[in-house]
């Protein structure tokens, strides 16, 4: 009984080790690869925020604002593949913008960001051409969870079986002795 006992604590422990270390890595989020105009550059207004990503994206949010929380965003944003692109409301008068965007990667989690840049010769006043509604805050650096939780889960989920099964096994054994 003993001597069964511990070849199923071995063999439960010999799995659990193999399964360790030949555990699928949790997906990679992507991440904003590039963007139009450029993080901290001096441009002439633009007519479009673009932002590429490592990876295809969906679901994009892209918010403009000024110093004043002003919004310049024209309608919504449109994701093709691993580009984001963001119309952007009239000519931008002369002054820093942030650029606060969102977007769920191809593994299922959002990922968010913001970035500044600055409009330098613009002819226009200072009100955008027609605000945009005041919606949420612009989106803040970083991005947020991890599907490396759910592949824990998953791992202990199957040495438990595991060691179910071989408590099964275990059982049967000793009845046939």
């Amino acid at each position: 009984m003993i001597r069964a006992l511990l070849r199923g604590a071995a063999g439960t422990a010999a799995l659990t080790a193999v399964l360790a270390t030949t555990a699928v890595p949790a997906s990679a989020h992507t991440a904003l690869a590039s963007a139009a105009p450029e993080k901290g550059s001096a441009v002439a207004p633009p007519s479009q925020i673009v932002l590429t990503y490592t990876d295809p994206v969906r679901l994009p949010r892209v918010v403009v604002t000024d110093g004043s929380r002003r919004q310049y965003q024209a309608g919504s944003a449109r994701a093709v593949d691993n580009r984001v692109t963001q119309a952007v409301n009239g000519a931008l008068p002369d002054g820093e913008y942030t650029v606060g965007w969102r977007v769920v990667a191809s593994d299922g989690h959002p990922v968010e960001g913001t970035y500044t840049f600055t409009v330098k010769g613009s002819s226009a006043s200072g009100q955008p051409a027609a605000p945009a509604p005041a919606r949420t805050k612009a989106a803040s650096t970083g991005d947020s969870g991890g599907s490396s939780g759910w592949l824990w889960i998953g791992l202990i989920a199957l040495v438990l079986a595991a060691a179910a099964g071989t408590v099964a096994w275990l059982r049967r054994s000793s009845a046939r002795d």
